[in-house]
């Protein structure tokens, strides 16, 4: 499985898609760096949920900066690695979905939008994208199962747009290669067959 080549895969998908224990298990079976998501140490999240219109955009703009951060890093290293939701899901998905819900209003939005703009223009995208299609019962279940208390009242109505979002913005990714993984029966964390069709999936699009 190794490759004298850097390969840079990002792992897409919605709240609790498995997005984080799928980059751990690729990190692990092909020896890449992985990047993860700032969650644990988030200064806005457990407010976010609190109050979704007072901190969206806070929250947005620090998420935006982290994986600004993350992606300039990566791109920088001479290692191959595995990342933990995409930049580009920020503002396609997250940002977008918050001003649908009237949660963020136009002039943050569009802010947003611009600083987003221009920082990605910088940027190199993913060799790959892979993205875990989660259906809105599977993703309860693993967001109850991980138990983390800031997540307990998610709204199932903010879990559905999101999962729109997502379909809408894969149907027209095009800047880099591309793969949708239905996850629903999937259990890569418990099933190393599970496991194994994912890794086949990347060793196929990337490696060969």
């Amino acid at each position: 499985m190794n490759s004298d080549k850097k390969h840079f895969v990002s792992i897409a998908g919605n709240i609790g898609s498995g997005k984080s224990s799928l980059t751990e298990l690729i990190s692990t079976e092909f020896g890449w760096k992985p990047y993860y998501e700032k969650v644990s140490n988030n200064p806005y999240l457990k407010d976010f949920y609190s109050d979704m219109n007072r901190w969206s955009f806070n929250l947005q703009v620090f998420f935006l900066s982290h994986r600004f951060k993350t992606h300039i890093e990566i791109l920088r290293s001479k290692k191959s690695v595995i990342q933990d939701r995409s930049i580009y899901e920020d503002v396609e998905i997250f940002a977008l979905n918050l001003y649908k819900m009237g949660k963020m209003s136009k002039r943050d939005y569009d802010n947003y939008r611009n600083l987003f703009k221009e920082m990605t223009s910088f940027l190199k995208a993913p060799d790959l994208l892979l993205y875990l299609k989660s259906d809105l019962p599977k993703l309860q279940k693993q967001i109850s199962l991980r138990g983390r208390e800031f997540e307990k009242n998610i709204d199932p109505g903010y879990l559905k747009n999101l999962n729109e979002s997502y379909d809408e913005w894969i149907s027209r990714y095009n800047t880099g290669k591309c793969i949708v993984v239905d996850s629903n029966d999937l259990d890569f964390v418990n099933r190393k067959k599970d496991l194994q069709k994912i890794i086949k999936l990347i060793n196929d699009s990337v490696i060969k």
